[in-house]
Formats: C-alpha cells, structure tokens, sequence
C-alpha cells in the first residue's frame, strides 16, 4: 500500500497540477441550518497519480468531486483545472470544460437501457459531432482498454455490475479527458468485483495520459492509491495508512 503523498515514480509528482483547490468551502443553506459540507479544502492532482479520497456516507466526497470536476462552484475559495479558474467561468464554458478535460464515472453507472455498450460509449462522441468512422474507431479502441470488447453489442442489462462499470469507464475516457473523476465506482459491486474496478483505473493511471480521482468509504480501495486523504467534518487530512 503507498503510503499518502509517496509516489509510485519519482517523476510523476513532477509538473504543473491538473486541478488545484485552494481553501475551497462549500456552504448549503443559510443562517442557523446552514451546512458546511467542506472547510477550507486544499488539494492538488498532478499527472499520471491516482489519488483517493476516503471518508463516510455523507462526508461531503461527492461534493468535493462536483467541484473539482466543474459540476458545481465552491462558496469560497478557489478552483482551477488545467491552469483555468473555474469560478470565473460561464455555465456554458464549464460545460465544454468537462466535455474536454474532465471525464465522470459514477456509483450508478448511468448508461442508457435500450443502448448498447458500444452505442453507450458512443453517446458523448456524437455530442461532441466527432464522425462517424472516427467515432467507431475510438468506441473500439477504449472498450478494449477496459476489457469489455467482447461485450460490446450487449445491453446493460445483460451484463454483470462490474462490466457495467467499466462500460461507464469506457464512455468517460472516450472523450480523451485528462483527469477522470470516479464517485464511489465501486458502491454498488461486491469487493472482488470493486477491487478488479480500482486495479482497472490504476492501469489507466499507469497508461500515463489520465490522472484519477477517486472517491470511497471503503479503505480497501486505497491500496492501490498513490495519495490518499480523508475527508472528515469538511476537512481534508492526508491519510495514515
């Protein structure tokens, strides 16, 4: 198990940050029932790591992600991903920011029923307008790196949890983003299943093109982590593992 800010290679901490969180809170609500999700949160991801965030239903890991990936504005603090301050963004551009350079994979997988897995993967390359041939190629080309080629005319329900994921995985790095965000992937699978998901995501890491973060109350899936943190109370602590 890596132990948290220890790297797997001494030149992948090397570089620019991908996404930078610079005293981030997060405030729902106001006045005596406001809730204060996150407390001054910091954070860098740099290329080529996977990094976890652990912490209990309810912690605030979804909120963390939402923002690191653009889905949602910090109440205070700062948010840049790839050099970009992203409270300065318009709606629109934060939408071409996450078509581009942010690629999501939830706990609910959130492929389309009627679709295959092919046309799942698919679906973000033709709202993006990429041509058809060009769009077959890379469906292609990112199922095999998920393991799930042989399955591609399969319906999601004709496939076990696990390929649903990686299905899901496959249609988030259609798009070639730079940083993958995975929100508890693992929360619906059992732990053989969820461990074969994270030593999935670290090949993708190891591949040298994306940075992964993670979320997860399961301790279990950090093994394979270059950094870890856990998020409690709002606050975020590297974690001693």
């Amino acid at each position: 198990m890596a132990d948290t800010g220890a790297s797997r290679s001494s030149n992948s901490a090397d570089g620019d940050a991908l996404i930078e969180l610079r005293g981030v809170e997060r405030t729902y609500g106001s006045g005596h029932t406001a809730v204060r999700a996150l407390r001054g949160v910091d954070l860098e991801l740099k290329p080529a790591r996977l990094t976890v965030i652990r912490g209990r239903s309810g912690s605030g890991k979804s909120t963390l992600l939402g923002i690191a990936g653009g889905l949602d504005l910090p109440t205070g603090g700062r948010i840049r991903v790839g050099g970009r301050d992203v409270s300065a963004m318009t709606a629109r551009e934060r939408l071409l920011l996450r078509r581009t350079e942010v690629g999501f994979v939830f706990q609910s997988f959130g492929l389309v029923p009627f679709l295959s897995a092919a046309e799942n993967v698919g679906v973000p390359l033709r709202i993006a307008g990429i041509p058809p041939q060009q769009r077959e190629e890379r469906v292609a080309r990112v199922l095999e790196e998920v393991g799930i080629a042989s399955h591609a005319r399969h319906r999601p329900a004709e496939l076990s949890g696990g390929q649903q994921q990686r299905v899901a995985i496959a249609r988030a790095l259609a798009q070639r983003p730079r940083v993958l965000i995975a929100d508890e992937p693992t929360g619906h699978l059992d732990a053989e299943t969820g461990l074969l998901i994270m030593r999935l995501l670290r090949r993708i890491v190891d591949s040298g093109t994306v940075t992964v973060l993670v979320a997860t109350h399961d301790a279990r899936m950090a093994e394979l982590a270059d950094d870890v943190f856990d998020l409690r109370d709002g606050h975020l602590h590297p974690a001693s593992i």
